[in-house]
């Protein structure tokens, strides 16, 4: 007996409707996909051509920094009201009160903690959500949720799926550049910016904020005139025979253009690190004079550097290493985020400005949030534990309207409790500000037109200007 192909399969089965929802199927499935960097059109016009993520890696306190709770101080050492499951056994049921002061601030009166004197002068830019909540508890899992809508890792994160999408303006640079705490890889490493099953071409790329971005962009040593292009020439070849005998490998696809990119990095690359050309009033908005800012401020400084000369996704990660060097507030937490705020707060405030100042912001999305938020009661008596429940992200630029609040917390600033907004809501709504319907942005893989959002996500209209 021939066997028969799944094809043949569905058309003999189910008297033929088989056949017909195939028919369908395959007339409504999007065109075929590319693995190229080629500038590409997008769903309908976009509000940002660019996106610079902050990532505040180990969960800032929203209670602390963006979502003032006059509750916590009123009913300080007393217990949360129905209790919260406690995660940890030095977790005590005991409401820690806030250590910082709030103000209201700008024209829009959004209130900003004492620890953040920067964005509190800028806060008419930003829209906060307050109101977001996630899938996990734990830092891995909760930065999966953040970047790929799923808490399991080998799903593409977002500026893959944005860079796929897009493509770049500028073939001499990375299209996706990862700009990592110098402390060290956080938990999960490069997987938090991994191509997954699209095209290896959208991962990210490293570049370091020290010596040249890239690591071993440059020859070791001087070589004859006309060697590396030789050398080039015959490498081209070689693979362009092994890619003939391989045809459709993705991996193999991405190494020949990365070579490539390489090449052409080497005029380029250097000269976003080389900040020599700055005015000193610049290098004093990001805090590059500041021993405690001025790393940060360096790697906000090459971000707009990047997106300036048509790069299309910039990830800052502040904190890396060990936990004691990140957010992860589960011990001081005034300590610890007077660090972490000291380290960001100006540089983010500089890094808008400068955007601004430039007529960029507009056409940049700036994003700021963490994995997950904090919780109201006490760990270690001076500490939060994570809190996935409820936490704030703010947006600005890119088509966002500034000095907008949108849902809250409940009284304690534990669950959210007033349009609650989940992470593929968030996904969603920077697609679309980037020109995309997330529902028609799909790459078939394993039989499936896969999406960021997955089967989820809807618009938040009410940050949309």
């Amino acid at each position: 007996m021939i066997p028969l192909s799944r094809r043949q399969l569905l058309e003999r089965t189910c008297l033929g409707f088989g056949s017909i929802v195939l028919a369908n199927l395959l007339r409504g499935a999007p065109a075929a996909t590319h693995n190229t960097f080629n500038a590409r059109p997008t769903h309908f016009p976009a509000r940002a051509k660019a996106v610079i993520q902050l990532v505040q890696n180990g969960g800032p306190s929203q209670m602390d920094l963006f979502d003032p709770k006059p509750a916590l101080q009123k009913y300080a050492g007393q217990p949360l009201p129905g209790g919260v499951e406690i995660h940890q056994p030095n977790n005590v049921n005991t409401l820690l009160p806030c250590p910082f002061e709030f103000k209201k601030y700008g024209q829009s009166g959004m209130d900003v903690s004492e620890m953040l004197p920067h964005t509190a002068g800028i806060v008419d830019e930003l829209c906060f959500i307050r109101s977001m909540h996630t899938a996990h508890n734990n830092h891995l899992e909760g930065l999966n949720m953040l970047l790929t809508c799923k808490i399991f890792p080998g799903r593409p994160v977002m500026g893959a799926w944005i860079t796929y999408a897009l493509g770049t303006e500028n073939q001499n640079l990375p299209a996706y550049v990862v700009l990592r705490d110098p402390a060290g890889y956080t938990i999960g490493g490069k997987q938090l910016w991994a191509n997954a099953y699209l095209p290896a071409l959208y991962q990210g790329v490293e570049f370091r904020t020290q010596g040249a971005p890239v690591h071993h962009l440059q020859p070791p040593e001087p070589q004859p005139a006309g060697a590396q292009r030789a050398a080039l020439d015959l490498l081209a070849k070689m693979n362009q025979a092994h890619a003939a005998q391989h045809p459709g490998e993705t991996e193999l696809d991405a190494r020949i253009r990365n070579f490539e990119l390489a090449a052409r990095m080497q005029l380029e690359a250097g000269d976003v690190l080389d900040i020599s050309k700055e005015t000193e009033a610049t290098r004093k908005l990001y805090g590059l004079d500041d021993p405690v800012a001025g790393k940060y401020g360096l790697r906000c400084l090459m971000a707009r550097r990047l997106v300036e000369r048509g790069v299309r996704m910039v990830q800052i990660y502040s904190g890396g290493g060990n936990f004691g060097e990140s957010w992860d507030a589960h011990w001081d937490l005034k300590e610890n985020h007077e660090q972490h705020c000291g380290e960001t707060d100006k540089p983010i405030a500089g890094l808008l400005a400068d955007l601004q100042s430039r007529g960029l912001l507009d056409s940049t999305l700036v994003i700021w949030h963490g994995e997950f938020g904090r919780l109201p009661i006490s760990q270690r008596m001076s500490g939060r534990d994570h809190n996935p429940y409820g936490f704030t992200v703010w947006m600005a630029g890119g088509g966002t309207k500034g000095g907008t609040v949108v849902g809250a917390t409940d009284d304690f600033g534990l669950e959210a409790v007033d349009k609650p907004k989940k992470i593929n809501d968030l996904h969603a709504t920077i697609l679309h500000l980037m020109g995309f319907d997330h529902t028609r942005l799909t790459y078939l893989h394993n039989g499936r037109f896969m999406r960021l959002t997955d089967v989820e996500g809807e618009l938040i209209r009410e940050i949309v200007a």
